[in-house]
Protein backbone atom coordinates (compact mmCIF):
# COMPACT_ATOMS: atom_id res chain seq x y z
CA UNK A 1 0.00 0.00 0.00
CA UNK A 2 1.48 3.47 -0.65
CA UNK A 3 2.04 6.13 1.70
CA UNK A 4 -2.01 7.66 1.40
CA UNK A 5 -3.48 4.03 2.22
CA UNK A 6 -1.56 3.47 5.20
CA UNK A 7 -2.30 6.84 6.68
CA UNK A 8 -5.56 6.71 5.90
CA UNK A 9 -6.59 3.18 7.72
CA UNK A 10 -3.96 4.39 10.34
CA UNK A 11 -6.42 6.94 10.88
CA UNK A 12 -3.51 9.73 10.56
CA UNK A 13 -1.72 11.54 7.30
CA UNK A 14 1.23 11.19 5.75
CA UNK A 15 3.30 13.68 7.68
CA UNK A 16 2.64 12.20 10.51
CA UNK A 17 3.53 8.46 8.81
CA UNK A 18 7.24 10.47 7.58
CA UNK A 19 7.54 11.95 10.86
CA UNK A 20 7.45 8.55 12.46
CA UNK A 21 9.99 7.37 9.95
CA UNK A 22 12.06 10.12 10.55
CA UNK A 23 12.42 9.46 14.64
CA UNK A 24 12.95 5.77 13.55
CA UNK A 25 9.99 4.47 14.95
CA UNK A 26 8.67 3.30 11.89
CA UNK A 27 10.95 1.35 9.33
CA UNK A 28 11.01 2.88 5.74
CA UNK A 29 9.72 0.78 3.36
CA UNK A 30 10.93 -0.75 0.03
CA UNK A 31 9.98 1.50 -2.79
CA UNK A 32 8.41 0.06 -6.01
CA UNK A 33 10.39 0.36 -9.39
CA UNK A 34 8.07 3.97 -10.02
CA UNK A 35 9.81 5.24 -6.64
CA UNK A 36 6.99 5.01 -4.35
CA UNK A 37 6.85 4.06 -0.80
CA UNK A 38 5.21 0.24 -1.01
CA UNK A 39 4.04 -0.47 2.84
CA UNK A 40 3.11 -3.44 4.22
CA UNK A 41 0.70 -5.02 6.92
CA UNK A 42 3.15 -5.18 9.43
CA UNK A 43 3.95 -1.01 8.89
CA UNK A 44 0.52 -0.46 9.85
CA UNK A 45 0.27 -2.79 13.30
CA UNK A 46 3.41 -0.94 14.00
CA UNK A 47 1.82 2.70 13.05
CA UNK A 48 -1.24 1.75 15.20
CA UNK A 49 0.86 0.29 18.22
CA UNK A 50 2.77 3.72 17.69
CA UNK A 51 -0.47 5.70 17.59
CA UNK A 52 -2.30 3.87 20.32
CA UNK A 53 1.03 4.54 22.59
CA UNK A 54 1.03 8.48 21.79
CA UNK A 55 -2.87 8.32 22.56
CA UNK A 56 -1.96 7.47 26.12
CA UNK A 57 0.58 10.69 25.99
CA UNK A 58 3.75 8.57 26.18
CA UNK A 59 6.44 10.25 25.05
CA UNK A 60 8.40 8.90 22.07
CA UNK A 61 11.54 7.81 23.84
CA UNK A 62 9.49 5.38 26.00
CA UNK A 63 7.57 4.35 22.89
CA UNK A 64 10.61 3.40 21.34
CA UNK A 65 11.49 1.48 24.35
CA UNK A 66 8.01 -0.14 24.17
CA UNK A 67 8.87 -1.21 20.50
CA UNK A 68 11.82 -2.89 21.52
CA UNK A 69 10.72 -4.73 24.43
CA UNK A 70 7.64 -5.63 21.71
CA UNK A 71 10.40 -7.35 19.65
CA UNK A 72 11.94 -9.19 22.36
CA UNK A 73 8.42 -10.52 24.20
CA UNK A 74 10.57 -12.99 26.69
CA UNK A 75 12.28 -10.01 28.52
CA UNK A 76 9.20 -7.50 28.47
CA UNK A 77 6.92 -7.84 31.33
CA UNK A 78 8.12 -6.05 34.38
CA UNK A 79 10.16 -3.65 32.42
CA UNK A 80 6.80 -2.69 30.44
CA UNK A 81 5.21 -2.86 33.51
CA UNK A 82 7.97 -0.50 35.08
CA UNK A 83 8.17 1.71 32.21
CA UNK A 84 4.00 2.53 32.37
CA UNK A 85 4.23 2.57 36.55
CA UNK A 86 6.79 5.84 35.48
CA UNK A 87 4.04 7.36 33.21
CA UNK A 88 1.35 6.66 35.57
CA UNK A 89 2.98 8.54 37.91
CA UNK A 90 3.78 11.63 35.83
CA UNK A 91 0.32 11.61 34.75
CA UNK A 92 -0.62 11.87 38.55
CA UNK A 93 2.06 14.76 38.99
CA UNK A 94 0.11 16.57 35.91
CA UNK A 95 -3.51 16.12 37.86
CA UNK A 96 -2.17 17.62 41.08
CA UNK A 97 -1.16 20.49 39.00
CA UNK A 98 -4.08 20.45 36.85
CA UNK A 99 -6.62 20.38 40.41
CA UNK A 100 -4.15 23.06 42.08
CA UNK A 101 -4.64 24.95 38.73
CA UNK A 102 -8.74 24.69 39.05
CA UNK A 103 -8.29 25.82 42.33
CA UNK A 104 -6.32 28.93 41.40
CA UNK A 105 -8.99 29.53 39.09
CA UNK A 106 -12.30 29.09 40.61
CA UNK A 107 -10.83 31.18 43.48
CA UNK A 108 -9.96 34.19 40.98
CA UNK A 109 -13.91 33.76 39.80
CA UNK A 110 -15.23 33.88 43.21
CA UNK A 111 -13.69 36.79 43.75
CA UNK A 112 -15.15 38.50 41.22
CA UNK A 113 -18.84 39.65 41.60
CA UNK A 114 -19.79 40.35 37.97
CA UNK A 115 -20.54 43.66 38.68
CA UNK A 116 -19.51 46.48 35.98
CA UNK A 117 -19.80 49.69 38.08
CA UNK A 118 -16.45 48.12 39.79
CA UNK A 119 -13.73 47.28 38.55
CA UNK A 120 -13.11 43.53 37.57
CA UNK A 121 -11.55 41.78 40.69
CA UNK A 122 -9.86 39.22 38.24
CA UNK A 123 -8.19 42.04 36.35
CA UNK A 124 -7.10 43.75 39.57
CA UNK A 125 -5.59 40.48 41.10
CA UNK A 126 -3.56 39.98 37.72
CA UNK A 127 -2.38 43.54 38.56
CA UNK A 128 -1.39 42.97 42.03
CA UNK A 129 0.67 39.80 40.61
CA UNK A 130 2.59 41.87 37.97
CA UNK A 131 3.21 43.80 40.81
CA UNK A 132 4.28 41.20 43.07
CA UNK A 133 1.21 41.85 45.32
CA UNK A 134 -0.56 38.74 47.28
CA UNK A 135 -3.23 37.92 45.38
CA UNK A 136 -6.36 35.35 45.94
CA UNK A 137 -3.88 32.13 44.47
CA UNK A 138 -0.53 33.10 44.96
CA UNK A 139 1.83 34.54 47.46
CA UNK A 140 4.21 37.44 46.66
CA UNK A 141 6.75 36.50 44.37
CA UNK A 142 5.41 33.64 43.04
CA UNK A 143 5.14 34.45 39.44
CA UNK A 144 5.89 32.32 36.56
CA UNK A 145 8.25 33.68 34.20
Amino acid sequence: MKIGELASRAGCDAQTVRFYEREGLLPEPPRQSSGYRQYADGHLARLGFIRHCRSLDIPLPEVRQLLALAETPSESCGQVNGLIDRHIELVRERVRALQSLETQLVSLRRACDGDASHPCTILQSFMGVAGEHACACHGAGALRA
